[in-house]
């Protein structure tokens, strides 16, 4: 009995034993991490992805604190944050450069040539939001210790001084697929056969001649543009923090960044490319795997539809006086002829387009809980990556109506999978766009194909909320992370591009070439020489 009773005692201090061990090999708790999210781009769009992230990690358990220059529409109540709002000054050079932009037609390259232009002024304004003292509080004030920083990244490389700042690591928040300028700070590898933003090629399919040709231009300008933007870069590095000699250089700093999320799915969306372990793509992140309720009154409005409703929405850049007259009046009159519910957004409630039944102005909409009710028909939009994505997860065809940036490139895409057609906003006519809204509503091809992709679009081994919180945890665990870090990161144009092999097999080539001229040249010499002097022997023979 005695034996039975220390036998039974010896298996369970093993089973706790055993049970100890297991427990200390998890990876360390990390909930309860300090995190500081800094998105100072102006893009509310933008905004949405990144308060995404920061919810899902105060979810978690994680204190989040955000600085941004715009009011979150995204949130959660345990998230600290510090709004640093826009001057009047700056709210005018925004509303100057998106009716510059508008005006023009949409292509990759008037988006380049608006970062010199319209969105100049835009990006430098970044730079304010950091000399804040509301801001600078956050580090000068030691008690202040944060885990991990997040910077939203537009235009703002300087940025990831923070890193060095906060003494933590770095995440970079980005809004769409892997592109030349987050690719360089994490040694993504940029190859010939992956489409940059603007070039559309459906899946499984080789770019064409005229499409590489266009890609290699394309990804050759903004090559071109970053080294220009470097030097800004520079400056601005040196004006906020050029008197801290802690601190380390901008090149120095740029090769410190832990993490990239990238709001895309290449699975599904492609391209097809491969990514260095620190790129994690998180794409539809903002989108709710349960909506919201609606408002009141667009669930009335959407419930008591007959005929299905339409959303259309133009994002939230781009406001109605931002274009010419004309072209609102055309949407209007279609839009109000159609026998659907039509959902507008629209910012001046007090000056709306003009009053019909069947249209709901509101100033700003929960659009993925929108896109979610089963009596939407249709979406028209601008093709921004966020509404493109919200509108794929719920099989909802679109009607696109790009403006500027990466908006042709994905209206192209949604043309080329059959998921909704593309019109030119400047020059929409009311025929064509009512033809356009009944074909696509009528035609079940768009909403069949949307369906196909939005089964695949969900079909992954863990939700993009589940990799955030998984990755950034991971980061925090490991300090950083160093060991996932790519070597590219650390190699120059010329050893990245092997430019330096490259010149030693042609200096190797040369050197052979050399050496068998100069050998053919002495054998040459040898060879004639002699038959000269037997053809003399021969000669003084003959005498």
């Amino acid at each position: 009995m005695t034996e039975q009773r220390g036998t039974l005692l010896g298996c369970s201090l093993g089973g706790l034993l055993l049970a100890f061990l297991a427990l200390q090999s998890l990876p360390q708790s990390t909930e309860g991490s300090n995190i500081l999210g800094v998105f100072t781009s102006h893009s509310t769009s933008h905004f949405i992805v990144h308060m995404s992230i920061m919810k899902t990690l105060a979810e978690k358990g994680h204190n989040v604190t955000v600085v941004s220059s715009v009011p979150p529409k995204v949130t959660h109540k345990s998230i600290k944050h510090i709004v640093i709002p826009l001057s009047e000054e700056e709210e005018k050079l925004i509303h100057g450069g998106m009716v510059d932009m508008v005006k023009q037609k949409p292509s990759i390259w008037t988006t380049m040539k608006s970062i010199f232009t319209s969105l100049a002024g835009l990006i430098n304004k970044q730079v304010d939001t950091l000399e804040d003292k509301r801001f600078t509080d956050l580090y000068n004030n030691k008690d202040n210790k944060f885990d991990v920083v997040f910077v939203g990244f537009f235009f703002n490389t300087y940025q990831v001084g923070l890193s060095a700042k906060f003494n933590c690591p770095l995440i970079v928040s980005w809004m769409a697929q892997p592109m030349l300028m987050v690719n360089e700070i994490i040694g993504n590898p940029e190859l010939s056969s992956v489409p940059q933003m603007s070039i559309s090629v459906p899946a499984g399919k080789a770019m064409n001649f005229q499409q590489r040709l266009t890609n290699f231009l394309s990804s050759t300008g903004f090559r071109l543009l970053g080294k220009f933007l470097h030097f800004k870069y520079q400056g601005f590095y040196k004006r906020l923090w050029g008197d801290d000699k802690s601190m380390p250089s901008l090149e120095q700093a740029m090769k410190n960044v832990s993490l990239v999320f990238c709001n895309s799915h290449g699975i599904s969306e492609g391209p097809i490319r491969p990514n260095v372990p620190a790129v994690i793509e998180i794409g539809g992140i903002q989108v709710k795997s349960k909506p919201d309720p609606l408002p009141e009154d667009i669930k009335q409005f959407m419930d008591n539809s007959k005929n299905g409703v339409i959303l259309f929405s133009l994002g939230s850049n781009l406001k109605g006086d931002h274009f010419k007259p004309e072209v609102v009046t055309t949407i209007f009159k279609t839009l109000s002829s159609l026998k659907q519910q039509v959902i507008w957004k629209w910012d001046d409630l007090q000056t709306t387009p003009g009053k019909s039944a069947n249209i709901l102005y509101k100033k700003w909409l929960p659009q993925d809980d929108i896109l979610a009710h089963p009596k939407l028909k249709l979406f028209i939009t601008h093709a921004g990556k966020g509404g493109v994505a919200e509108a794929q997860y719920h099989g909802i065809p679109m009607l696109t109506l790009p403006v500027f940036a990466d908006q042709p490139g994905n209206a192209d895409k949604v043309v080329e999978n059959g998921y909704g057609l593309r019109l030119e906003l400047n020059s929409l006519e009311a025929k064509e766009f009512k033809e356009t809204i009944k074909e696509i509503i009528s035609n079940p091809k768009y909403a069949q194909k949307l369906e196909t992709f939005s089964k695949l679009y969900r079909d992954r081994p863990q939700t993009a909320q589940e990799l955030v919180v998984y990755w950034t945890e991971y980061v925090i665990r490991h300090h950083g992370a160093p060991h996932m870090q790519s070597p590219l990161v650390h190699m120059g144009t010329v050893a990245s591009n092997n430019l330096d092999i490259y010149a030693l097999v042609i200096l190797a080539l040369y050197l052979i070439f050399l050496v068998n001229k100069i050998v053919w040249k002495f054998l040459w010499k040898k060879c004639t020489g002699k038959s000269k002097k037997t053809a003399q022997n021969k000669k003084v023979k003959k005498q």
